[in-house]
């Protein structure tokens, strides 16, 4: 047994732990129903498509081709999430994470991507909007800590340790992935946007025309 080891979520292995219920106390494990494992069994396979598919637009390298997938896929693990918020706090029967072996190495994943984005990579969003101050993040960043976090959650899974699973995507949910990904599917939707709708834009010019000429060098078969 080892105690969590950090990821995206920058938090330590104490906070993590202390932070499995409000008042830091691990509380009484989560009873495995039968609608719990058919729910965990749904989120779970909308973790592995989200990260089939992730992987298989940085391995394609076609930016025309990538962002119509990546928002799809995006907003459909946002789904995902807001599921895992919606639902009461899960309470994991250990006060430690069982051990699965180290974090699978997802840097190549995050060249690819960022190789793939090329121009529209960047871009900026406000981390919090009750507190409103605008960043700049990479958006291969952003959906390999996602993947990087989705992907701890399914490693449990597949361990059979199923409440470990949801207690994790539903904690780095809140704490993390969440909003990283509501920020990715902003920037997603908005490279759509300026190409479809053309619309005037008087900031951000470069990375508009980016955007546009991305997507244009893709066209589609029979238009």
């Amino acid at each position: 047994m080892t105690e969590h080891t950090p990821l995206s979520s920058g938090l330590t292995a104490r906070q993590e732990r202390l932070r499995r219920t409000p008042d830091g106390v691990a509380g009484e494990p989560t009873a495995l129903s039968d609608e719990l494992e058919e729910f965990a069994g749904q989120i779970a396979d909308q973790v592995e498509s989200f990260l089939v598919a992730v992987q298989a637009v940085a391995a394609e390298a076609d930016g025309g081709r990538a962002i119509s997938p990546l928002l799809l896929e995006v907003s459909q693990i946002l789904l995902a999430g807001a599921r895992l918020g919606a639902q009461v706090d899960f309470h994991p029967s250990a006060e430690y994470q069982p051990d699965i072996g180290p974090e699978p190495d997802l840097d190549q994943l995050r060249l690819r991507l960022a190789q793939t984005l090329g121009p529209v990579d960047t871009y900026s969003f406000v981390f919090d909007p009750y507190l409103p101050e605008v960043v700049d993040s990479q958006l291969s960043d952003d959906l390999s800590s996602i993947a990087t976090d989705l992907a701890n959650g399914l490693r449990h899974y597949r361990n059979g340790n199923v409440v470990e699973a949801l207690w994790w995507w539903q904690f780095s949910y809140v704490s993390s992935w969440g909003n990283l990904a509501g920020a990715a599917v902003n920037a997603l939707w908005s490279v759509v946007h300026h190409d479809r709708l053309d619309v005037d834009f008087t900031g951000e010019d470069d990375r508009v025309a980016a955007a546009n000429e991305m997507l244009e060098s893709h066209v589609p078969t029979g238009s």
